[in-house]
């Protein structure tokens, strides 16, 4: 009374849905492994970007202080913004014993204005620059300064 069929014959009649499945899966899977690399990537650049950002800016930072240190020597008597120190054309190298800004560079400009009173207004604009090519970073700072006339 029960019919029975061939091994053969039954698998002829499946209509099969798990080989189309299976691709499905594996290639949405590979998409979400294609987008997950692509973002390591970019993440890795940007943080690469912004640690030269950072060295760049605190090169600047140093310019500036060395700026203020030459304008206005401990000790000595004020500089002018005539020194050969300051200047665009001007780069300082920062040397390689500064761990994490070796290689970066720095100038520093000058400029002053003086009040009717004599007092000098001194401005320096240090910008820093770290890296090179696509990894290159610029930073500027400014920093005024008086100089008080007794």
């Amino acid at each position: 009374m029960f019919h029975r069929l061939r091994p053969m014959q039954a698998f002829g009649r499946q209509a099969g849905l798990g080989l189309p499945a299976a691709i499905f899966v594996i290639v949405v899977l590979a998409l979400v492994v294609l987008a997950l690399a692509n973002l390591e990537e970019r993440t890795g650049e940007s943080l690469g970007q912004d640690v030269q950002s950072s060295h760049a800016f605190w090169a600047a930072e140093s310019g500036a202080q060395a700026g203020l240190s030459v304008l206005f020597p401990p000790g000595g008597t004020p500089a002018s913004c005539g020194n050969a120190y300051f200047g665009a054309s001007t780069a300082h190298t920062i040397p390689s014993a500064a761990q994490g800004l070796a290689g970066c560079t720095f100038t520093v400009t000058c400029s002053v204005q003086t009040d009717t009173a004599g007092n000098n207004y001194f401005t320096l604009r240090s910008t820093g620059v770290c890296g090179s090519g696509i990894d290159r970073a610029e930073r500027v700072v400014e920093v005024g300064a008086r100089d008080v006339v007794p």
